[in-house]
Protein backbone atom coordinates (compact mmCIF):
# COMPACT_ATOMS: atom_id res chain seq x y z
CA UNK A 1 0.00 0.00 0.00
CA UNK A 2 1.25 3.65 -0.55
CA UNK A 3 1.28 6.16 2.09
CA UNK A 4 -0.85 9.01 1.46
CA UNK A 5 0.89 11.58 3.70
CA UNK A 6 3.43 11.97 6.12
CA UNK A 7 2.85 12.76 10.40
CA UNK A 8 4.95 15.75 12.23
CA UNK A 9 4.15 16.03 15.67
CA UNK A 10 4.51 19.25 16.88
CA UNK A 11 6.52 19.30 20.82
CA UNK A 12 2.85 19.47 22.28
CA UNK A 13 1.46 16.90 20.55
CA UNK A 14 4.26 14.92 21.19
CA UNK A 15 3.93 15.78 25.10
CA UNK A 16 0.50 14.86 25.20
CA UNK A 17 1.27 11.31 23.59
CA UNK A 18 4.34 10.44 25.97
CA UNK A 19 1.90 11.60 29.05
CA UNK A 20 -0.23 8.39 28.18
CA UNK A 21 0.39 4.91 29.28
CA UNK A 22 2.76 2.92 26.79
CA UNK A 23 -0.50 0.57 25.71
CA UNK A 24 -2.52 3.93 24.79
CA UNK A 25 0.38 5.01 22.71
CA UNK A 26 1.18 2.31 20.83
CA UNK A 27 -2.78 2.23 19.90
CA UNK A 28 -2.83 5.92 18.93
CA UNK A 29 0.78 5.42 16.85
CA UNK A 30 -1.38 1.84 15.30
CA UNK A 31 -4.45 4.44 13.96
CA UNK A 32 -2.34 6.82 12.89
CA UNK A 33 -0.37 4.42 10.99
CA UNK A 34 -3.22 2.79 9.37
CA UNK A 35 -4.72 6.23 8.84
CA UNK A 36 -1.62 7.14 6.32
CA UNK A 37 -2.45 4.00 4.47
CA UNK A 38 -6.69 4.30 4.35
CA UNK A 39 -9.17 6.88 3.84
CA UNK A 40 -10.98 5.96 6.98
CA UNK A 41 -13.36 8.52 8.70
CA UNK A 42 -12.99 6.82 11.99
CA UNK A 43 -9.42 7.18 11.98
CA UNK A 44 -8.78 10.31 10.55
CA UNK A 45 -12.29 12.95 10.36
CA UNK A 46 -12.40 16.73 9.17
CA UNK A 47 -13.42 18.68 12.14
CA UNK A 48 -13.95 22.51 10.50
CA UNK A 49 -12.59 24.19 7.67
CA UNK A 50 -8.73 23.02 7.66
CA UNK A 51 -8.81 21.26 10.99
CA UNK A 52 -8.57 17.89 11.50
CA UNK A 53 -8.45 15.00 14.35
CA UNK A 54 -6.50 11.43 14.61
CA UNK A 55 -9.36 9.15 16.56
CA UNK A 56 -8.17 6.61 18.75
CA UNK A 57 -10.65 4.76 21.28
CA UNK A 58 -8.83 2.56 23.73
CA UNK A 59 -9.73 1.14 27.07
CA UNK A 60 -13.13 2.84 26.84
CA UNK A 61 -11.14 6.27 26.29
CA UNK A 62 -11.30 8.27 23.24
CA UNK A 63 -8.39 10.17 22.40
CA UNK A 64 -8.16 12.98 19.93
CA UNK A 65 -4.93 14.25 18.11
CA UNK A 66 -5.62 17.31 16.05
CA UNK A 67 -4.01 18.08 13.04
CA UNK A 68 -3.96 20.00 9.48
CA UNK A 69 -2.33 19.49 6.34
CA UNK A 70 0.57 20.97 4.67
CA UNK A 71 0.72 20.89 0.94
CA UNK A 72 2.90 23.64 0.39
CA UNK A 73 5.72 21.25 -1.24
CA UNK A 74 4.88 19.65 -4.11
CA UNK A 75 6.68 16.14 -3.54
CA UNK A 76 5.14 15.53 0.11
CA UNK A 77 1.94 15.57 1.59
CA UNK A 78 2.39 16.66 5.53
CA UNK A 79 0.22 16.51 8.39
CA UNK A 80 0.61 18.49 11.11
CA UNK A 81 -0.38 17.25 14.43
CA UNK A 82 -0.72 20.05 17.16
CA UNK A 83 -1.83 18.70 19.85
CA UNK A 84 -4.00 16.20 21.61
CA UNK A 85 -7.08 15.43 24.27
CA UNK A 86 -8.93 13.15 26.06
CA UNK A 87 -12.39 13.29 24.41
CA UNK A 88 -14.53 13.55 27.60
CA UNK A 89 -18.30 14.51 26.14
CA UNK A 90 -19.89 13.76 22.66
CA UNK A 91 -19.21 17.53 21.80
CA UNK A 92 -15.19 18.51 21.00
CA UNK A 93 -14.56 21.65 22.92
CA UNK A 94 -14.40 25.14 20.61
CA UNK A 95 -11.60 26.53 22.00
CA UNK A 96 -9.54 23.40 21.31
CA UNK A 97 -10.23 24.02 17.55
CA UNK A 98 -9.83 27.25 18.00
CA UNK A 99 -6.53 26.09 19.07
CA UNK A 100 -5.85 23.88 16.11
CA UNK A 101 -6.14 26.70 14.14
CA UNK A 102 -4.40 29.55 15.70
CA UNK A 103 -1.11 26.72 15.78
CA UNK A 104 -1.84 26.16 12.03
CA UNK A 105 -1.79 29.95 11.47
CA UNK A 106 1.70 30.55 13.13
CA UNK A 107 2.88 27.42 11.11
CA UNK A 108 2.42 28.70 7.78
CA UNK A 109 3.32 32.21 9.19
CA UNK A 110 6.50 30.68 10.64
CA UNK A 111 7.55 29.16 7.22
Amino acid sequence: MIERFEVIFLDEAISFIESLDKKARKKIFYNIDKARLLNNPKLFEKLENDIWYFRTKYSSMQYRIFAFWDKTDNKNTLIIATHGIIKKSNKILKSEIEKAKRIRKEYFENQ
